[in-house]
């Protein structure tokens, strides 16, 4: 019984954890201290503006998550 209890407890936590790693829209001027990059995601668009989502570790070894607008990756540089 204890076991079941402990594998729940865990499972909880990593819920709690995912739930405080909210996405964050990204300001112009915000200083982001980005240590490693974990995650980049991309949105297919053509050329128009998507909104895309990364995710990094800081120095301090925080997870954060910020969204950005950018142009879709499958317009060509003209």
């Amino acid at each position: 019984m204890n076991k079941l209890f402990c594998i729940a407890s865990l499972a909880l936590c990593a819920q709690v954890a995912n739930a405080q790693t909210q996405a964050v829209p990204y300001e112009y001027g915000d200083k982001l201290d980005i240590a490693k990059l974990v995650s980049l995601e991309v949105p297919q668009g053509g050329c128009e503006v998507v909104e895309a989502k990364m995710t990094y570790i800081d120095s301090k070894g925080e997870t954060h998550v910020t969204t950005y607008l950018r142009q879709g990756t499958e317009c060509g540089n003209f």
